[in-house]
């Protein structure tokens, strides 16, 4: 049985549903979703320029679980990137 999982907490919020390349229709693209903890987990590490300890304890998180976190996040953005998928940022509500 996994252990429950530790509320994070998040300040940042996506500005929109989703970032895709230019001039594909989104029903044509491979969808990845990054969830909300890994977007708050970017934006203190790489926009805010936090350290790792000081961005889990922003987070609520153990220093290991934010590098997980970040790591996570970051292979789906460049996947993103490289590949030419749409980056999702799905509501937290369905993500309950």
């Amino acid at each position: 049985m996994a252990r429950p999982k530790i509320e994070r907490r998040i300040c940042g919020r996506a500005a929109h549903h989703c970032f895709k390349p230019n001039g594909i229709p989104y029903s044509q693209l491979d969808k990845i979703d990054i969830l909300p903890e890994e977007l708050e987990a970017l934006r203190l590490a790489d926009l805010e320029r936090l350290s790792q300890q000081e961005a889990a304890e922003q987070m609520g998180i153990s220093r290991q679980t934010f590098g997980n976190t970040v790591k996570r996040a970051r292979y789906k953005v460049a996947k993103s990137l490289v590949e030419g998928c749409a980056l999702v940022f799905p509501d937290e509500e369905s993500n309950s």
